[in-house]
């Protein structure tokens, strides 16, 4: 497993897609995850740091887990199946729920939690962006500078 940060979420042209950008912690390597609009507004008010006046389904979660005693340890992204992927929160005791990447990674954004990637999704499907094309994915963080979550909309979520 490679951790992972979140670099940011965008709309993809011109299908209007949202994305979630994910970079490898100590590596070159990007994963772009396909999302739905909810789940991409939702990890960008975390990233924002917009708290809701009342708590949304990621925020919800979270508090969930504190009043049971639970702390998620860790999001996974452990497969690629079809073009779907898949991913584990993983919680303290070792318990593990099977959630959606987008879901897992809005609620690890929330909690502080580290996001993992399997070695085989990123060798599948991570982008290898050397040190010299940096300034395209600068380009990039510029952009989510200036993107708000309302320019999302509303979609059906993955």
């Amino acid at each position: 497993m490679n951790q992972l940060d979140v670099v940011g979420v965008r709309v993809e042209m011109p299908s209007n897609q949202p994305i979630v950008l994910l970079k490898e912690t100590a590596g070159d390597r990007y994963l772009p995850i396909w999302i739905g609009a909810a789940e991409a507004t939702a990890i960008a008010f975390a990233q924002q740091g917009v708290v809701p006046p009342r708590p949304l389904t990621h925020d919800l979660l979270r508090d969930v887990l504190e009043a049971v005693g639970r702390e998620l340890t860790a999001v996974r992204i452990t497969d690629l199946r079809d073009g779907v992927f898949y991913a584990l929160l993983v919680l303290s005791g070792g318990v593990e729920v099977s959630a959606r990447p987008s879901d897992a990674i809005a609620l690890a954004l929330r909690t502080g939690s580290p996001i993992y990637g399997a070695d085989e999704v990123l060798g599948e499907a991570g982008i290898p962006i050397p040190d010299e094309q940096e300034d395209e994915v600068e380009k990039f963080r510029e952009f989510l500078d200036q993107i708000s979550p309302d320019d999302f909309g509303e979609g059906s979520p993955h």
